[in-house]
């Protein structure tokens, strides 16, 4: 590191330590979450169905300071890249030289090829980005340890993206990866030699991370370090030194192994590697340089259980329990992040759990080897692992439960998810069933032994309102408790002060998040690695569907061209109430007839998505299908849930929003989108993953299909191309359908003639004026609130706070002539503001001051007859 790079650390360090700033450390978990001490910062939440996620009301300024979203940039920021620019001068002036300014951004000729880079399948630039030749021939072999090292960006078929980040090089280190390892391996693979920059970028990352842990072991905390020279530095440090237990010595034992830990459900778990068992692939060495000692590459990836000679020595010293959060605030302005481990097989004051996965069940490679990272040594790390719809996420959770053997709790999106939750902990594991508990609006159940699982959802724990007297009881009993093992479900969408509040309210040692798609539209995925982890494994999307796991899709978008009629009102129409002209399309309503016809005729299952209620009920009426949403019953929800999944009669069943993640539908293979939520990645990727899991998927070469119906010229098409973009770089790739073969033959075409189309217009120009399916919207988002559903608000972003209770109820207008009012067509006028009725009774007295007088004596003579 520079002179000056030191200064700026240096200087760093100072501010942080002068403002006297709480921050956290970079594995993301926050001791408060997992110290047993009784002065552990809680805070008590009050509502049971709504949250405010502005709401900090009942934080600790603790906590508030530590998990910032201005601390928590603070520290990232230490370890970025950007810390580490590209400095190397131009190695080629010639006529494109302009185009790169400033040089040090994109200018990298400084990097000559090595002369057998034809060998080598790996590129980098200077910025920690790396491009890995998909088809060369070693590809297989280097893409297990590119994706131990660096963050997938984009992997389409010939060339896959990664980047070097700082989350990626912490996970990398916690799996026992040292910076001599990575920088040797990619030294090995990279057709032009490493920047300098990215060799002080790594190096500086591996002597801080991993260098110190926080382990609870025997229900007492340590400090941890393999080097001795830390040790020292931080027991003469003066703030840990006050936070040291008095009396207790500094103990030496060896580095905890993956011996003796099964993780369940595995042929043999004791061989697993951090490294995922890059020592057993052999690389040719023939096709590399001849300097290239791959044996000794493998060698140094490779954790040999057996060698317990060879084991390092760890150092450790006791702290108090309720300092845990200063000695972890203090390490990280010493610059050494401290890693949280859990060493759950010498916890022996939480009781164990008796859970095991059932003797049929036997998990795959890959949840194996996602479990192995938060595994690698024996104990429980927390982070984040990412697998595709349809792959087994709830799987790998129930494993990881069963293999921690300790409390569990578990946090889902939907009172609907917690019951699949439940489902699944007892369709896989052994466990009693009276060892699950459910905490959701209404059902409230405690588990009947010393530990157990809960099932909650992210509701119900972080509402801020006043609760009643059974769901305080509850919260009470979560908070009183040790949980070994946190899973949150969806990951992705909990925002990052609502996930601190969560932390803040239960008391976990290991956090596990599970999400098919780590990205959110407002950018903060950074500060959920931040505060709950790494991202310990993330799956090949196209690799697991060409493996059979998951379904291979074909992906298409139906360009819908807008009649003339429509075209010009949907020019004159506002920004908000385009979208409805764009669903209503006369050309997609027919595209979408077309299709449904075409693969109920093949024998599908057919789902069709609409964000717009009025449409969905529009399509699905004059098509005769049957339809779901918001203002759907349960009891008639799941009557049409079983029809659709039961009954050969049934093929083709109309959504809502609320199928995005809360449905479990495995018997479709088609899925048609008339109607989305503007440009939302994730939304895009959970409605696919509706097909991915299809039961018909091993079949001779069977494919799902994922149909997106576009309006051709409107601003559907940029959202359209925003949408894909998260599946394009999961190699999937969208065919575009300009026209439907013989559509036009299709029989009972809907809105064949001029006419129908516009008369479709007028009822549409008719709704954008009365808006009455307002009515229908404010269900939706009312039913999402009540299922506890974390729903998104119009722009994409997590909602800040819930439906708004008020429904707007307005007057319904239909479109006709004043004959049909007087009732030439058995039509009359009728009112339906209910509202304006009370009024108008209210008002129902005489009004003019003559008949006021009139009424007076009239009711004066009332009276006196009456008496």
């Amino acid at each position: 590191m520079s002179s000056k790079q030191k200064a700026n650390s240096d200087s760093n360090g100072k501010a942080d330590v002068k403002t006297g700033r709480r921050v956290s450390k970079a594995t993301g978990s926050t001791p408060a979450a997992s110290t047993p001490a009784a002065g552990t910062p809680r805070s008590v939440g009050s509502d049971d169905d709504d949250f405010d996620d502005d709401d900090d009301t009942e934080m600790p300024d603790e906590l508030k300071t530590v998990f910032s979203s201005s601390v928590i940039s603070q520290n990232v920021r230490k370890f970025d890249i950007s810390s580490f620019p590209y400095m190397l001068p131009p190695g080629i002036i010639d006529s494109a030289f302009r185009h790169f300014q400033p040089p040090q951004k994109r200018e990298f000729t400084a990097m000559p090829l090595k002369p057998d880079h034809h060998n080598r399948p790996l590129w980098i630039d200077g910025w920690g980005k790396l491009t890995l030749e998909s088809f060369h021939p070693l590809a297989p072999r280097v893409q297990d340890f590119i994706i131990t090292i660096a963050e997938p960006m984009s992997r389409p078929t010939f060339l896959h993206e990664y980047k070097l980040t700082t989350h990626s090089l912490y996970a990398a280190v916690s799996v026992g990866l040292s910076p001599k390892d990575i920088i040797h391996t990619l030294d090995v693979f990279l057709k032009t030699e490493m920047p300098p920059n990215i060799i002080a970028y790594i190096t500086h990352c591996g002597k801080s991370y991993g260098k110190v842990k926080i382990v609870l072991r025997s229900n007492q905390y340590f400090v941890e370090t393999g080097d001795p020279a830390i040790l020292q530095m931080l027991l003469k440090d003066p703030e840990i030194g006050l936070c040291r237990v008095h009396g207790a010595q500094e103990t030496t034992t060896g580095a905890p192994t993956i011996s003796g830990l099964a993780i369940a459900g595995t042929k043999d778990a004791a061989g697993i590697r951090a490294a995922q068992g890059l020592d057993n692939r052999k690389l040719n060495q023939d096709q590399v340089a001849p300097d290239a000692t791959v044996e000794g590459l493998y060698a140094a990836l490779d954790e040999d259980d057996g060698e317990d000679d060879e084991r390092e020595v760890i150092h450790a010293f006791q702290i108090q329990d309720d300092k845990v959060v200063t000695v972890t605030q203090r390490c990280l302005v010493l610059h050494y992040p401290a890693l949280e481990e859990y060493d759950f097989r010498n916890d022996t004051t939480n009781a164990n759990l008796e859970i095991d996965l059932r003797p049929s069940t036997q998990i795959r490679s890959y949840q194996e080897q996602s479990l192995s990272k938060m595994f690698g040594n024996g104990r429980a790390k927390s982070g984040i692992i990412v697998l595709p719809c349809g792959a087994g996420k709830t799987l790998v959770g129930v494993t990881a439960a069963c293999t921690i053997k300790k409390g569990v709790i578990i946090l889902a999106t939907s009172n609907m998810s917690v019951i699949q939750w439940r489902d699944e902990f007892l369709k896989w594991s052994n466990i009693n069933p009276d060892s699950i508990a459910i905490f959701s609006s209404d059902n409230k159940s405690i588990f009947t032994g010393n530990t157990g699982v809960i099932i909650t959802t992210y509701s119900m724990v972080t509402n801020t309102r006043e609760r009643a007297h059974e769901s305080a009881k509850m919260m009470k009993f979560l908070q009183s408790r040790e949980w070994g093992l946190m899973l949150l479900d969806e990951v992705h969408v909990v925002p990052a002060q609502m996930f601190r509040r969560v932390i803040g309210n239960i008391k976990s040692h290991s956090k596990l998040g599970l999400t098919a798609t780590l990205l959110r539209e407002d950018n903060k995925i950074e500060d959920l690695n931040f505060l709950i982890g790494p991202k310990l494994y993330e799956a090949n999307w196209m690799e697991l569907s060409q493996q059979g796991h998951i379904a291979k899709v074909q992906c298409a978008e139906v360009w819908c061209p807008m009649s003339t009629e429509f075209y010009s009102e949907y020019m004159k129409a506002s920004s908000r109430t385009r979208s409805l002209f764009c669903v209503m399309n006369p050309s997609k309503f027919q595209a979408c007839q077309f299709l449904i016809k075409y693969h109920e005729s093949r024998g599908d299952k057919i789902i069709v998505f609409s964000d717009s209620v009025y449409a969905l009920e529009a399509y699905a009426k004059r098509l005769m299908k049957p339809y779901l949403y918001g203002g759907t019953g349960n009891v008639e929800r799941q009557q049409i849930l079983n029809y659709f999944r039961n009954s050969p009669q049934c093929s083709t069943i109309f959504l809502s929003k609320i199928g995005d993640t809360s449905l479990d539908l495995p018997e479709a293979t088609c899925l048609i989108q008339i109607s989305s939520q503007y440009g939302s990645r994730r939304q895009e990727a959970q409605r696919l993953g509706r097909v991915l899991r299809a039961k018909r998927r091993t079949e001779h070469k069977f494919n799902a299909f994922f149909y997106s119906l576009v309006s051709k010229d409107t601003v559907e098409m940029a959202f359209s191309s925003k949408r894909q973009a998260f599946l394009v770089d999961q190699g999937y790739a969208f065919k575009v359908i300009t026209h439907l073969h013989d559509i036009e033959k299709t029989p009972d075409l809907a809105f064949a003639t001029p006419g129908a189309r516009r008369e479709l217009l007028q009822k549409v120009l008719v709704e954008l004026e009365n808006k009455s399916w307002a009515q229908e919207e404010e269900k939706e988002r009312a039913a999402l609130a009540a299922d506890g559903n974390m729903f998104y608000s119009p722009d994409g972003k997590p909602m800040r706070k819930g439906p708004n209770r008020r429904m707007a109820v307005a007057a319904k207008r239909t479109a006709g002539s004043l004959e049909e009012l007087a009732g030439g067509q058995d039509m009359a006028y009728i009112e339906r503001n209910k509202s304006v009725n009370k009024s108008a009774k209210k008002r129902s007295g005489p009004q003019s001051q003559f008949f006021k007088k009139l009424s007076g004596q009239q009711e004066k003579k009332r009276k006196a007859l009456e008496e």
